[in-house]
């Protein structure tokens, strides 16, 4: 590893900022969902455990270098207490956080309000970054998932105080570089959702790095359009039939298998529990949407799944949100679950929907990792330099 963690540090009696995600979703007042709350602890426990003094810096929604009290953090301080176990005490400016007594510093986790509010941080302002660095002595980055911006408090502290990665920062790097940077073969990676337009960057970097590419959900159709098949009225782009063609030459040259649905399901609307029939790829009526896989594909993609080593998952096989269009994700999904939780399969997936996907499917737990970065996450997966990890390099 080219950076370092928390056992690479003296915490000792130190004052220790660190960056977490905890941009939870909260209806009426109260959390939804606690889960990125959940995953700094074992950062937060460390820290403590090391004699340190933990600040945490956050970001909750879009203030645009403005203070809007609805999105003020301390909404999240009675889940945050109830995750650490102890007391939690937002600092509501920055100046208070310059003058906070050694009983403060002492006695509870400090967080400090959404750091969004102050227009230096996304313009990654050296002086807004010098003063954030004056309130502690070490800097923890413990958000991956904000690792892709440029800010004050993702990178601009590592380049101002000695640095490290947090747990679950660490957990992602390591995961990643499992799946991407030294994989065990062969390599397999689903790729799906509605549009090949959002997701060029990734096919191109996974072309000279899979063994096996399996397209689903409303790209394949877009694939399948760009071979002259007749996909009805779903969801396709058209437009992209000829990157479509170039995509497959490529991935071809490159000695990497690409499986596209040979069946698939169709109805007339959709909608839950709506008229549905499986017809193979070619076939699909003028007036059908092709709304998931077939139980054809589905077997050629568990016959992969066997003999994989190493998957990388983005994105949904069909219509997962309702049933029946989520046959195809889930049986590959808890295929790929039993042989993780068997031992014989290293498997990472990522993206909103595909965290979606999995955790409806049942499968989540027994992948290897899940990645809760979204455009983090994608934009490793593409191969792209992240400022915020490139900072703790430095």
């Amino acid at each position: 590893m080219s950076w370092k963690t928390l056992d690479d540090m003296d915490l000792g009696g130190k004052r220790v900022l660190v960056r977490v995600d905890i941009n939870v979703p909260v209806e009426n007042g109260h959390v939804t969902d606690a889960t990125r709350i959940e995953r700094i602890v074992p950062t937060v426990k460390d820290i403590l455990a090391k004699g340190g003094k933990p600040i945490l810096i956050a970001h909750f929604g879009r203030p645009k270098g403005k203070v809007v009290l609805d999105m003020s953090l301390r909404v999240t301080v009675p889940a945050l207490e109830a995750a650490l176990g102890r007391k939690v005490r937002l600092i509501e400016t920055l100046e208070g956080a310059e003058n906070l007594t050694d009983e403060a510093l002492a006695s509870e986790v400090l967080l400090l309000e959404n750091i969004r509010f102050h227009p230096g941080e996304e313009a990654n302002d050296p002086e807004f970054a010098a003063r954030l660095a004056n309130l502690g002595d070490v800097f923890c980055n413990d958000a991956f998932s904000a690792a892709h911006r440029a800010h004050a408090s993702t990178t601009g502290l590592a380049q101002q105080m000695p640095s490290c990665a947090g747990r679950l920062m660490q957990a992602e790097l390591q995961a990643l570089e499992a799946a991407l940077g030294t994989p065990k073969r062969p390599v397999m990676a689903v790729v799906g959702g509605a549009k090949v337009s959002t997701k060029l960057d990734l096919l191109g970097n996974l072309v000279g790095k899979v063994d096996c590419l399996v397209i689903g959900g409303g790209m394949a159709n877009t694939f399948l359009a760009a071979m002259g098949l007749n996909v009805g009225k779903s969801l396709c782009e058209h437009d992209m039939a000829a990157t479509a063609r170039e995509i497959m030459i490529k991935v071809g040259a490159a000695g990497c298998e690409i499986l596209l649905p040979a069946d698939v399901v169709v109805a007339r609307e959709f909608a839950a529990g709506a008229a549905h029939e499986v017809l193979g790829a070619h076939a699909c009526p003028p007036d059908a949407m092709i709304l998931d896989a077939g139980p054809q594909a589905v077997a050629r993609i568990i016959t992969a799944l066997d003999a994989a080593k190493t998957l990388i998952w983005n994105g949904p096989l069909g219509a997962f949100e309702i049933e029946p269009f989520d046959t195809a994700t889930n049986a590959a999904a808890r295929h790929a679950a039993t042989l993780s939780r068997e031992g014989k399969l290293i498997s990472v997936a990522g993206g909103g929907d595909t965290v979606a996907a999995l955790n409806k499917a049942g499968a989540a737990d027994d992948f290897t990792y899940i990645s809760t970065a979204g455009g983090a996450f994608l934009e490793w997966m593409e191969g792209k330099d992240l400022p915020g990890v490139a900072a703790l390099k430095a």
